[in-house]
């Protein structure tokens, strides 16, 4: 038996060092490769490379656009995944248990299984497809702008604005332009969570007298609550992105003023804009840090607050 238990593990490592040679080679390397060129200047047109030390890091910490990049990173990080996830759970619920309440039967609204489709179709569309339609949405009234125009349709001219010429609106638009690509993968997400919870619960809920309010918040809620916890932290990681809505809606500077520049696109701006590949390196380790904190920092939240359950 001993001699079995001490060959069984060159059979697994034999087993186990391909793939994770693979996966280190095609996905941990590059990491390493870019804090690498963070420490050098290099145009990455040429195969010469000067190491600088801390140089770009230090540029970075003058570099006043890129602390309005890291301001509006945090923006999204913080509004982005709240609105989403809020419009989710809403939509879901309305969707499975927002239906008409008739003797002792809990249902979704009707036409449920319709909303469902209106609700995931944004989610389909590349992200470069949703930022040109989001473009003409807010373009000014003589561009074309279906908001202006469709204000001024209604008789509510007044509110009429050079939405992506005004740099107080763009990172907000661009919050609302990310809630709606992401919303209806949380609604069906959250739907598959809901209709998991048996229907005997709603019913207790709903012969105890318990309004809409809180049988959500006693029940819905509780029960897919773990559901959200995954979601909170996926969504969290897709909020510190936002570079294709950025660079497609406002431009590669980020829009008037800079305004409504991210980390993402001060990225693509350094490395292909400006020929500065070590300074495009040094934000992208910038950005890969903050993603990782900001995971770290979720688990660690959640996986106390299993713990204080159990």
């Amino acid at each position: 038996m001993t001699a079995l238990r001490h060959g069984k593990y060159p059979f697994i490592l034999a087993f186990l060092l391909p793939p994770v040679g693979i996966y280190a080679l095609y996905m941990l390397s590059p990491y390493v490769q870019a804090i690498y060129i963070s420490l050098t200047r290099w145009s990455g047109l040429s195969a010469t490379q000067t190491f600088i030390g801390f140089d770009n890091y230090v540029e970075m910490w003058n570099d006043d656009q890129l602390r309005t990049a890291l301001r509006n990173n945090l923006i999204l990080l913080v509004v982005v995944p709240v609105l989403t996830l809020f419009l989710g759970l809403f939509f879901a619920s309305m969707l499975n248990v927002g239906g008409r309440r008739s003797g002792q039967a809990v249902t979704g609204v009707r036409g449920s299984s319709v909303y469902k489709v209106v609700y995931f179709f944004p989610q389909v569309l590349p992200h470069a497809i949703t930022a040109i339609v989001f473009a003409y949405v807010f373009a000014p009234s003589n561009a074309g702008g279906i908001l202006n125009n469709l204000l001024e349709a209604v008789g509510l001219g007044r509110l009429t604005q050079l939405w992506i010429g005004e740099p107080k609106y763009l990172v907000w638009i661009i919050v609302v332009v990310m809630t709606w690509g992401f919303v209806g993968f949380y609604v069906v997400l959250f739907s598959a969570a809901m209709q998991s919870i048996p229907r005997d619960i709603y019913e207790a809920a709903l012969l105890d007298g318990s309004s809409r309010i809180t049988t959500f918040r006693k029940v819905t809620l509780p029960l897919v609550w773990d559901t959200v916890q995954v979601g909170w932290v996926y969504m969290a990681i897709q909020a510190m992105d936002g570079f294709a809505f950025v660079h497609i809606m406002l431009g590669v500077n980020g829009g008037v003023q800079g305004a409504g520049d991210v980390l993402g696109v001060a990225i693509y701006r350094a490395a292909f804009a400006e020929y500065d590949f070590g300074y495009a390196a040094a934000i992208g380790v910038l950005l890969l840090l903050l993603t990782m904190t900001i995971v770290v920092l979720f688990m660690r939240v959640l996986r106390r607050e299993r713990v204080e359950l159990a």
